[in-house]
C-alpha cells in the first residue's frame, strides 16, 4: 500500500500501482467524471500513471488552470491529427497549450491553408473526439525516436530529439496518431465537445527569423458547446472594446510611420486625459510625502552598466548614441531608477532625513521587436509613474504597506475592484538571472510576504517572476470581461543601493545602506490607459472623461444661449463642448452616444425662455429640465461619490 496526501491534508491509503483516476473514483464517482489531469509530487502525470510510492496528489478539473492546460495540450494533438488527415505530407513541429487555447506550428510544404479550410478541420477534430481515443504515453529510446521521424523526413522533430537525453523521451499515441510529447493529457478525446480554429499566422522555427517560416494554426476547445459560444461572444465584445479602435474613435492617440513604430502621439483629448491622471496621482503622492523630480531622457552608458540594466536589458535597448567625443556613449533611458539613485547621491543624509520619496513621470525607451508591438500595451517609448523610496530597515515594513495603500487607492478610484496580489520571487534553479546576495533576497522576499499578509491581501507566490535586482508585489487585475492584467508594481531592492554606494549616517554615527522601494501604481501611462479603455469600453469615470457634457441646440437660433450655458458650466469646472452643426437633433444625439459623452444637454425655445436646460444621460436616460446650478450640483456629487481623497489607513 502507498500513502497519498491530498491538497486538504487528508491521507488516502491506496494499493501500489493505483492511478490518479483510481484515487479520484475512491473519493467520488462525480469527481472521477470531472478529473482531466493530475500532478504527483509537483510533477504533471497522466490520469492513468501508476503510482508506486508515497506522495502528494493534486487532481485537476476544467475549472483549474492546469486542467485547462492539459485539455488544450491534448486538443493540439487532435488538431495535428486532423491536419495530417487532410495534408499527409505536412511536417509537424511543436503544439503547446497557451493562455487561451493552443496552436500547432506546421510546415505545409507546397500547400497553404486559410479560413476557408477551418470548418473541415474543426469537423474532423470533432469526429476524432467523439471516438473517445485514449491518450497513451510511452517511453522510447533516442535511437527509435530519431528513426521514427527520420523515416518521415521531419527534420524539425529530429532536431528536437537530438537535444533530448536518452531515457527521458516519450511519445504520445491516440488512435493511429503518434507525437513526440512530454505528457500531461486528458483521459481521452471524448472530453472535447467544441472546437474552433481561430486563425493562422506565420512563425519562424524556434522563433529565429533565419530559420524556415512555418504556419501557426491557432485553435481553442471546450468541454461544452455553450462555453465556446460564450467565449466567441466575449471576443466580439473585446473587439468593440479594443483600445486601438476606441482610441481612434475618441480621438485620444495615434501612431505615425514617419515618427516610428511603437511611439504613440497623444492628441489633445488624450493629452488632457493623461494630464488628469497625472494630477490625480500627484495630489495623492503629495499627501503621502513624495517629492517630484525630473531626469533627462538619456544617460551615459556607464550609468546603466553600474545599475546592471545594460547587462540584463542591453539587447532590448536602442543602440548607444555616439558623440563626437572619443569613447563617449549615451543610451536612451531604459529605466528611471539609476537616475533617482544619483539624485539621492546629491547630498549626504542621516537616518533622521529618511525616508526620501522621489517621484517622476519619467519616459523610458525599450527596443521592442516590431512583431511584438501592440497599440499602447506594447510600445517603444512609454511614461512610468515611477517613484523610489530610500528608507532604513526599520522603516521598510511601514513604507511598503503605505505604498500598498496608495496602489489600492489608485485601482479602486478607477473601477478596478477585482484583483489578486502576486508576490514575484526568484527562480532558485536559475540564480544567474539575478544580482545580489542570497541573504538580502531572502529578507526582501520575507518583507513583501509579511506586508501582504498584514494588509489582508489575497495573494499568490510566483517563482521566477522577480526583477533581476529584487522581488516584487504585482497587482493582477480582472477587467470587465474577466481578462487578467498586471497593473502596478512594488519592488524591494537591496542591490542598487549597493551598486551606487548609497549611504546614510545612522544613530551610531556610522554609514549604512538604505533600502530602496520601487513603485509604479499605473505601471506605464500608455498601458494603463489602454487597459482602462478596454475595461470601461471608453465610458471613463466622470471626473476623468475628456468631455463631460455636450450642448445640442436644436437650431441656429439657440446657439447664443448654448454658448452662454457652456461658459456658465465652465465656471463650475465642468468640461463641455458645443455641437452647432446643421444636423438634426437625433443625429447629434447618436453621434454623442458613439463618442461616449456622459451628458447631453438639448437646448430649444423652452429652455432659453425659462433659463433652464434639458439633460439626457449617455445610454438614453432622460433627466428632464433643470437649472444650470442643479446640473452642476448633480455632476459634482457624482464625481465626489466616485473620487475620494487619499487617506492613510
Amino acid at each position: 500500500m502507498i500513502q497519498i496526501t491530498l491538497p486538504d491534508g487528508s491521507v488516502k491509503e491506496s494499493a501500489k500501482h493505483s492511478t490518479p483516476m483510481d484515487i479520484a473514483r475512491g473519493i467520488s464517482e462525480g469527481l472521477a467524471r470531472n478529473v482531466i489531469s493530475a500532478a504527483f509530487n509537483d510533477t504533471i502525470v497522466e490520469t492513468t500513471t501508476a503510482l508506486t510510492e508515497d506522495g502528494t496528489l493534486v487532481l485537476y478539473t476544467w475549472n483549474d488552470e492546469l486542467g485547462k492546460k492539459a485539455f488544450w495540450h491534448s486538443s493540439a494533438h487532435v488538431l495535428a491529427q486532423a491536419i495530417l488527415h487532410f495534408y499527409p505530407n505536412a511536417k509537424l513541429t511543436i503544439g503547446p497549450a497557451i493562455e487561451k487555447g493552443f496552436y500547432y506550428d506546421v510546415d505545409f510544404g507546397d500547400h497553404s491553408i486559410s479560413d476557408s479550410d477551418f470548418k473541415k478541420i474543426e469537423d474532423k477534430m470533432l469526429e476524432f473526439a467523439r471516438q473517445k481515443f485514449e491518450f497513451k504515453l510511452r517511453n522510447v529510446s533516442k535511437a527509435d525516436a530519431l528513426s521514427y521521424y527520420t523515416a518521415r523526413n521531419n527534420e524539425f522533430k529530429v532536431e528536437l530529439i537530438e537535444n533530448l537525453i536518452d531515457g527521458d523521451i516519450t511519445f504520445c499515441d491516440h488512435a493511429d496518431f503518434t507525437d513526440l510529447c512530454r505528457g500531461g493529457h486528458i483521459p481521452n478525446t471524448g472530453f472535447i465537445k467544441a472546437v474552433k480554429i481561430m486563425s493562422v499566422a506565420g512563425a519562424y522555427w524556434r522563433g529565429d527569423e533565419k530559420n524556415k517560416q512555418l504556419t501557426r494554426v491557432y485553435g481553442i476547445s471546450f468541454p461544452k458547446l455553450k462555453e465556446l459560444k460564450e467565449y466567441l461572444e466575449l471576443l466580439e465584445e473585446a473587439k468593440k472594446r479594443d483600445h486601438r479602435k476606441l482610441g481612434k474613435e475618441l480621438e485620444l492617440f495615434t501612431f505615425s510611420q514617419k515618427v516610428g513604430q511603437g511611439l504613440p502621439l497623444w492628441l489633445p483629448k488624450g493629452a488632457a486625459l493623461r494630464d488628469r491622471l497625472e494630477q490625480f496621482l500627484k495630489k495623492a503622492q503629495k499627501i503621502a510625502g513624495y517629492e517630484m523630480v525630473m531626469t533627462p531622457h538619456i544617460g551615459q552608458k556607464e550609468l546603466y552598466v553600474t545599475s546592471g540594466h545594460y547587462a540584463k536589458y542591453g539587447e532590448d535597448s536602442f543602440q548607444p548614441i555616439h558623440t563626437p567625443k572619443d569613447d563617449e556613449e549615451f543610451l536612451l533611458k531604459p529605466m528611471n531608477c539609476p537616475h533617482h539613485c544619483e539624485i539621492y547621491n546629491f547630498k549626504p543624509y542621516s537616518y533622521k532625513d529618511l525616508p526620501k520619496r522621489f517621484a517622476e513621470f519619467g519616459t523610458v525607451y525599450r527596443y521592442e521587436q516590431s512583431g511584438e508591438l501592440h497599440g499602447l500595451t506594447r510600445v517603444r517609448g512609454f511614461t512610468q509613474d515611477d517613484a523610489h523610496i530610500f528608507c532604513t530597515p526599520d522603516q521598510l515594513d511601514r513604507e511598503f504597506k503605505e505604498v500598498i495603500d496608495l496602489s489600492l487607492y489608485v485601482l479602486k478610484s478607477l473601477g478596478f475592484e477585482d484583483y489578486t496580489a502576486q508576490v514575484s520571487v526568484r527562480d532558485l534553479d536559475n540564480p544567474d538571472k539575478y544580482i545580489g546576495d542570497t541573504e538580502n533576497w531572502e529578507k526582501a522576499e520575507r518583507a513583501i510576504i509579511n506586508a501582504a499578509e498584514d494588509k489582508g491581501l489575497k495573494y499568490v507566490i510566483e517563482s521566477g517572476e522577480a526583477a533581476f535586482y529584487g522581488p516584487k508585489l504585482d497587482f493582477m487585475i480582472k477587467d470587465a470581461l474577466g481578462r487578467s492584467w498586471q497593473l502596478g508594481t512594488i519592488q524591494v531592492d537591496y542591490n542598487l543601493p549597493e551598486r551606487f554606494d548609497l549611504t546614510y549616517k545612522g544613530s551610531d554615527n556610522q554609514l549604512h545602506r538604505p533600502i530602496m522601494i520601487h513603485r509604479a501604481p499605473f505601471g506605464s501611462m500608455e498601458r494603463f490607459i489602454a487597459l482602462l479603455l478596454e475595461h470601461t469600453g471608453g465610458n471613463f469615470p466622470l471626473w476623468l472623461t475628456p468631455d463631460q457634457v455636450i450642448l445640442l441646440p436644436i437650431s441656429e437660433k439657440y446657439k447664443n444661449y448654448s454658448e452662454k450655458v457652456l461658459h456658465l458650466l465652465e465656471n463650475h469646472e465642468i468640461r463641455g463642448l458645443l455641437d452647432d452643426r446643421n444636423e438634426k437633433t437625433g443625429k447629434k444625439i447618436r453621434d454623442a452616444e458613439i463618442r461616449k459623452i456622459p451628458f447631453m444637454i438639448v437646448i430649444g425655445e423652452q429652455e432659453e425662455k425659462e433659463s433652464v436646460i434639458s439633460v439626457r444621460r449617455h445610454g438614453g436616460e432622460d433627466l428632464g429640465k433643470m437649472t444650470i446650478a442643479d446640473f452642476a450640483l448633480l455632476v459634482n456629487n457624482e464625481i465626489n461619490s466616485t473620487l475620494k481623497p487619499f487617506k492613510f489607513n
